[in-house]
């Protein structure tokens, strides 16, 4: 009887041992000191309501964020996910791809045509035909096909598109993002040069603002306290100049003024900015 009972306190021993490690796989174990929930259920912070009637100042403006700066880094980094962090571009693709996301069509900045998913997902992949020779007689040349399959650290730019005005009602000079648009070098393929810039699809920033208020970036002075996508845009913690101020040409920069010019007549339309909230007051 004795050995009955031993044999049936090991089997069941064996199979707690067994289940509990089985549970022990399933669930990895937690990748630091307490389990992060905040950044997750984060929602983002709402924007004042505007009205119409409160606007007496309006300036719409085209700014390029170029993600090789040093404080656009968060945007760039990491080009693989990394404890759920992940690049601003892979952030935009996976919102596309799961339906949290419209890509708009490119041609226009005015979010005009919606995309659809199939159709959005298939830009980011090139079609690549290259001439090749057999490695056996008679050794001629024929042509072939493959898909380069698209890479998000080749998106090293995103044109914001925004508004600046200035609200009588809370006597402040405010900003709305209004769309990012991901750009690309547009290299031909038979001689592998760049033949200029290539935009992908526009975003609508107001839809992708709950989606960016639950991805982390890097906060290099305090790692408790990380910042998300949503929280840079919001606090403007990010570098970019100006490429396009409204006009009644609907020109850019670029088409007026070439290089040194360039940046001073960006730097002009910034500062008219600046001065004009400065002028409102008498000190």
């Amino acid at each position: 009887m004795k050995k009955i009972i031993f044999g049936l306190f090991v089997v069941i021993a064996f199979v707690m041992a067994k289940s509990s490690s089985a549970q022990v796989f399933d669930s990895p174990p937690n990748d630091g000191v307490f389990e992060k929930i905040h950044t997750s259920n984060r929602q983002p912070v709402p924007y004042a309501h505007v009205r119409e009637a409160d606007v007496f100042f309006s300036k719409r403006i085209w700014r390029i964020i170029d993600m090789r700066e040093k404080i656009n880094h968060p945007f760039y980094y990491p080009t693989e996910k990394i404890n759920n962090r992940r690049s601003l571009m892979q952030v935009c693709i996976d919102g596309i791809a799961e339906g949290t996301l419209t890509a708009y069509e490119a041609t226009s900045d005015e979010f005009l045509t919606p995309m659809p998913i199939e159709q959005a997902l298939s830009i980011l992949y090139d079609t690549i035909t290259e001439s090749m020779q057999r490695t056996e007689p008679p050794y001629d040349w024929y042509d072939t096909s493959y898909i380069k399959e698209f890479n998000p650290s080749d998106v090293k730019q995103f044109r914001v598109k925004e508004d600046w005005f200035f609200d009588k009602q809370r006597s402040v000079m405010d900003v709305r993002i209004l769309g990012l648009c991901p750009i690309v070098d547009d290299i031909d393929p038979t001689t592998g040069l760049a033949r200029g810039k290539r935009p992908l699809f526009w975003i609508y920033f107001p839809e992708a603002r709950p989606l960016f208020a639950t991805v982390e970036v890097f906060n290099r002075q305090n790692n408790a306290e990380r910042r998300t996508l949503d929280d840079i845009f919001f606090k403007r913690m990010f570098s970019s100049y100006i490429y396009k101020e409204e006009n009644v040409y609907d020109r850019w920069i670029s088409e007026y003024a070439k290089g040194l010019d360039a940046l001073l007549e960006s730097e002009r339309i910034r500062n008219e900015i600046i001065v004009f909230e400065h002028d409102l007051w008498e000190y």
